[in-house]
């Protein structure tokens, strides 16, 4: 939220300059985001008075004006403003005044009239973005004042990043509370004079369910001047919290939001039908906001109704059939109490933000509901003139926020903070916030005021104290603690090596969400997950995902949408099935490749990856385990992958894991333009390590024996090499594949797979005898067991 440095000070001037006051305001939990400084680098502009307006002789867009600003003779100044006229006051630069971007003016010929100067708008002067006029300022501004000096400027813009739990200090009213207590600066709330009640006009409200609306004030304020606009001051102050005047009644109550913290509203007096009423709204209702959106009604949306039906979102936004225009004379100012159960998340429901339903949400003091409306009121009858009725003040205080009270140990404070603080501290501290305190044998017995929703246990004063007491104040020290060492187990392959390796093979680890939407989770799974949000962020985050899949494939089209050709990566994360009575977490392993097998070269041209680099890549992994032969791939369809080009990946008979591509029908409606190749695990059963068994070293020497056996096409490769290391295994090291050929001289539907056998004794030298025997035995098996036979 943006704070307008001098709006501050009006309520507390602490001996600070901008930076140590932001600093202070940091260091309380106020986080200053950014300063800025409006206004700056504005010497030598002035107020200026335009005595005449006529029509450039040689363009039809420019007016030659004769300006005075308090020099002996007026000058001669031509201006493209359309809102340039005789006798406004306005913003006036000289020859040779600098402006702040960057512009430095000089006199100069514009189609042949000398321009003695410049009539500025407000993005010229760094006041504003609107450049399609001049600024216009009032007619009492004392002509040749400086700018600076009418405007109050410069003036420092805070932005504090405020957290949720703190929405007392979502206005200057409740940030300055903060810096009196912070910094002991007296506080000094603006006098506000009584409004004289001078009209008998009043309007009938009812509260039917005062727990959603315990309180509500309201005023009646007929015959407001309808041409009158707000002032310059409160546009400036407005304009330098963030917000746009917009019409003296909406920009009234903005302003009493910004500086006392509760949101109000104002409805045309003369559209009101029948007596006001918040209420839930019923099924089927209808309401067309300020913004002209039309929404339908959930009945557990609290609504302002009148006898015509819903006229306002309560806490949120207000209708338009009871709005506000430039023809509104009579007016009707609301501040009403909603509580935060009541408000908490209906803006959401309905796609809205508003300041209303953020301070609503976070809090607002359900006792200054009658002082926002005199407040409002007080400013219209200064702006707009016109007849104040009776205050309005229905309230229910069975509903109404209570005062709490908190027990506060010193034993508990010094404790949790490490450190005394003395007792007097404590209660001037206490005193600052405006906690009544009272001093007991053991401690303080406290009184929190209405306002600090944030305040409701003992820690929660602990947590105040510390941070206007000075977390720098706190005393650093250093703890010991005994570490016992934990034990390590062999029996698991650290996840985080198995990331290194990803890394070490060019794959970039990513993190996504566990939340996903239903349709994705679908297309990955196969299945519909039963495990759906009840009130997601979302309609993307309405599942937990079933499969690291989806979040990856997202990750992947995005980077493929930003000319990332080449995608190559990992997530270690849960993925959660089950039901949501019985739901199941299994931590899992996924990775994705997309593009070229290697980056941009010159020494080889780029290759698509296929099913075999990211099965590649998946064997360096599971030879972590140090089990990697126990590991096979076989044939096995699934729904996200493409028949034909997906396996499954076994463990001793188990199924660990699925690899594969991407199938064409899930790539088009991900919008991912390249084939893509998955992998995913599960990590525990997949990561299970066997133990390493040191075993003697062979000093004879290996003979190499190859053989190339003719088999059916679906025979796999994986399962020649199983069956041709069980035929002699006390001979026989390694099965290496080194060639699969197909074509002229093998017949259709059969494949020659030719075969290295590595032999090995440790006791003896083998003779060529042993190596023939075995390749017998081995080809024997090979007859047997797939009915292949010898190549020549």
């Amino acid at each position: 939220m943006k704070f307008p440095e001098n709006w501050l000070r009006e309520w507390v001037n602490p001996e600070l300059d901008t930076a140590a006051l932001a600093h202070q305001l940091t260091m309380a939990g106020h986080e200053v985001d950014e300063i800025t400084v409006q206004g700056a680098n504005l010497d030598g502009v002035v107020v200026a008075e335009v005595l005449s307006v006529i029509r450039h002789p040689d363009a039809d867009r420019l007016s030659v004006c004769q300006v005075t600003y308090g020099e002996d003779a007026p000058v001669e100044v031509v201006c493209g403003a359309p809102n340039v006229r005789q006798g406004m006051k306005a913003a006036f630069a000289g020859p040779g005044t600098s402006l702040p971007n960057g512009m430095k003016l000089r006199r100069s010929k514009i189609r042949g009239v000398v321009s003695n100067g410049m009539l500025c708008s407000a993005i010229e002067l760094g006041l504003g973005d609107e450049s399609d006029g001049i600024i216009e300022l009032p007619a009492d501004a004392p002509t040749g004042k400086p700018l600076t000096k009418y405007l109050a400027l410069p003036d420092a813009v805070l932005d504090i990043n405020l957290t949720p739990n703190r929405g007392d200090c979502f206005s200057v009213a409740g940030i300055a509370r903060d810096i009196a207590a912070m910094t002991g600066a007296k506080l000094v709330s603006p006098v506000l004079p009584a409004v004289p009640v001078t009209s008998d006009t009043s309007h009938p409200v009812r509260i039917g369910t005062p727990s959603a609306c315990p309180r509500f004030a309201g005023r009646v304020v007929r015959n407001i001047d309808p041409s009158a606009t707000s002032p310059l001051w409160m546009i400036e102050r407005l304009r330098r919290a963030g917000l746009r005047a917009i019409h003296p009644v909406v920009d009234i109550t903005n302003y009493v939001m910004l500086e006392l913290g509760q949101p109000l509203h104002a409805y045309d007096f003369a559209k009101l039908n029948g007596a006001i009423e918040p209420r839930f709204a019923k099924a089927g209702e209808i309401l067309v906001l300020l913004d002209e959106r039309e929404i339908e009604l959930h009945e557990e949306t609290l609504v302002i109704s009148d006898d015509s039906g819903p006229i306002g979102l309560a806490g949120i936004m207000g209708g338009l059939s009871t709005a506000v225009s430039d023809e509104t004379q009579d007016v009707f100012f609301e501040a009403a109490f909603w509580p935060q159960d009541v408000i908490s998340g209906r803006a959401r429901h309905y796609s809205l933000h508003t300041d209303a339903s953020m301070r609503f949400e976070r809090g607002v003091d359900p006792g200054i509901q009658a002082r926002a409306v005199d407040r409002a009121t007080g400013l219209l009858l200064s702006i707009a003139g016109g007849a104040a009725g009776p205050l309005t003040d229905v309230r229910d205080e069975n509903h109404l926020p209570g005062v709490r009270t908190i027990e506060l140990r010193r034993s508990q404070l010094a404790r949790l903070l490490g450190t005394e603080i003395p007792s007097e501290d404590v209660e001037k501290i206490l005193d600052s916030l405006q906690i009544d305190v009272k001093s007991k044998s053991d401690g303080w017995s406290t009184r929190v005021p209405r306002y600090r929703f944030d305040l409701a246990i003992e820690h929660d004063l602990i947590e105040e104290i510390a941070r206007i007491h000075g977390y720098d104040r706190i005393p650093e020290k250093t703890e010991t603690a005994a570490l016992p060492l934990s034990a390590v187990s062999e029996k698991h392959t650290d996840l985080e090596r198995v990331a290194d390796t990803l890394v070490a093979r060019d794959y970039r680890e990513v993190v996504t969400y566990s939340f996903v939407d239903s349709k994705t989770d679908r297309l990955v799974t196969g299945q519909l997950s039963e495990l759906v949000l009840a009130n997601p962020i979302s309609s993307e985050m309405a599942v937990m995902r079933g499969s690291l899949w989806g979040g990856m494939l997202g990750s992947a089209a995005i980077n493929l949408a930003r000319q990332q050709e080449r995608v190559r990566v990992f997530e270690i994360g849960k993925s959660f099935h089950g039901t949501l009575a019985e739901p199941v977490e299994i931590l899992r392993v996924s990775g994705l490749a997309i593009g070229a097998v290697h980056g941009e070269q010159w020494g080889s041209k780029p290759r698509p990856v296929d099913f075999f680099d990211i099965k590649s890549d998946l064997m360096a992994v599971l030879h972590l385990t140090g089990s990697a032969q126990h590991f096979t791939f076989a044939a096995q369809e699934h729904a996200a992958l493409q028949p034909g080009q997906s396996a499954g990946i076994w463990r001793d008979g188990a199924l660990v894991g699925m690899i594969g591509k991407l199938h064409p029908a899930i790539a088009k409606e991900l919008d991912i333009r390249k084939d893509a190749f998955l992998f995913e695990l599960d990590a525990d059963a997949a990561f299970a390590a066997s133990i390493a068994i040191a075993g003697p070293i062979s000093r004879f020497p290996s003979i190499r024996r190859d053989i190339a056996v003719v088999v059916k096409e679906e025979v796999l490769a994986a399962e020649l090499q199983q069956a041709v290391a069980a035929a002699v295994p006390e001979l026989i090291r390694e099965v290496r594949v080194f060639d699969i050929y197909r074509g002229q001289g093998i017949e259709a539907g059969l494949k020659s797979v030719a075969l290295g056998l590595i032999l090995q004794e440790t006791s003896r030298t083998l003779t060529d005898q042993d190596a023939d025997s075995a390749m017998q035995q081995a080809v024997r098996k090979l007859e047997q067991e797939f009915g292949a036979e010898l190549r020549d």
